[in-house]
């Protein structure tokens, strides 16, 4: 995948920066299958960016990362074990609703 995204480039025709993330440490469910960790699903918003940790020793590596990359935003690490074992992740739990599929 790496060297397909090294091909991409922006409308102008500029390459993207590729940033390599540290992967946690395997999580895994109580069955024994692995579950999707990944640093890769941050969440950007007003004034920070939403990352996702896991209790591991690389959380603190994936931080500095971060902080180096969006220098004007603060960097909020989320617990996100929970989302994990639902086969999610913090965007999935920002996603919109069609008007009409909530019932109040």
């Amino acid at each position: 995948m790496e060297e397909e995204l090294k091909d991409l480039t922006n409308i102008k025709g500029i390459p993207f920066k590729l940033v390599p993330l540290p992967w946690p440490d395997a999580c895994y469910a109580a069955d024994g299958h692995r579950l999707p960790a990944t640093y890769a699903n941050f969440l950007i918003i007003n004034g920070a960016v939403l990352l996702p940790i896991y209790g591991v020793k690389q959380d603190n590596e994936a931080i500095l990362i971060f902080e180096g990359l969006f220098p004007e935003r603060k960097i909020i690490p989320v617990y996100s074990r929970t989302l994990i074992e639902q086969h999610g992740s913090l965007h999935c739990i920002t996603m919109q609703y069609p008007e009409g599929t909530i019932n109040y």
